[in-house]
């Protein structure tokens, strides 16, 4: 079938501002978005600009506003969308050229929350264990691929860009609640700041477009009710 692209162009080097741009590929409904844009990269227009790199739903790299929702574009398939989709950069970070956006404000979040694990005690000669219990506590937030996808579906991340966002949230998560980390109390006070947690508004935005189905709103509303329990 044939299916038509709008796509969202911009080059800050020679563009005064973004415009549309319509391309027309051969596709099946079972080919992916991803497969058009190198379709048209590859054979029709070698100047436009997007990321990937798996294609697999892995790495994360090639997340943008596919018919007006945050997906990867190696996810999204024809057979969902229909013959005519329209494709923008994701919302809320600048934009480097057409669909590539500069992810620096985003790690630079992700860095602020110290999404590692700290524990001072003297390395155990093998690995410090853990329940199934406890591992469960935090599975859902390890699934991260750091896509940007939920950070730039939000509202106040928008209008506010020092909001550290749902993913940063989403990372110290994944420490806050792990049995052997002994940073949480840390963390905690990073999120509780006027650009932490209480950003949020639980819209679910952030849930909604997440590719790897973290409950993200759910893990922002754990992380609100330990700041509160620690200050009780």
């Amino acid at each position: 079938m044939k299916v038509k692209l709008r796509i969202k162009r911009f080059n800050p080097q020679k563009d005064r501002k973004p415009y549309w741009q319509e391309f027309e590929v051969e596709a099946e409904k079972t080919d992916r978005v991803l497969d058009a844009l190198h379709q048209i990269r590859w054979y029709q227009d070698g100047t436009l600009g997007f990321r990937r790199s798996c294609a697999h739903g892995i790495c994360g790299s090639d997340a943008m506003l596919i018919n007006g929702k945050n997906r990867l574009a190696c996810k999204a398939l024809f057979a969902d969308l229909g013959d005519y989709v329209t494709v923008e950069p994701l919302r809320g970070l600048p934009v480097l050229k057409d669909l590539i956006v500069d992810m620096e404000p985003f790690f630079a979040a992700y860095r602020a929350v110290k999404p590692y694990l700290i524990n001072n005690d003297q390395p155990p000669l093998k690995e410090r264990l853990q329940s199934p219990e406890e591992r469960a506590r935090f599975d859902d937030t390890t699934k991260c691929i750091l896509c940007a996808a939920c950070t730039t579906s939000c509202p106040s991340f928008w209008v506010n860009r020092d909001y550290l966002g749902p993913a940063a949230i989403v990372n110290a998560h994944r420490f806050i609640f792990d049995s052997r980390d002994q940073a949480a109390e840390e963390r905690l006070d990073i999120l509780a700041s006027r650009d932490g947690v209480w950003r949020c508004r639980t819209i679910f935005n952030c849930t909604d477009a997440c590719p790897r189905g973290i409950q993200v709103t759910k893990a922002i509303e754990e992380v609100k009710r330990a700041i509160m329990y620690a200050k009780v």
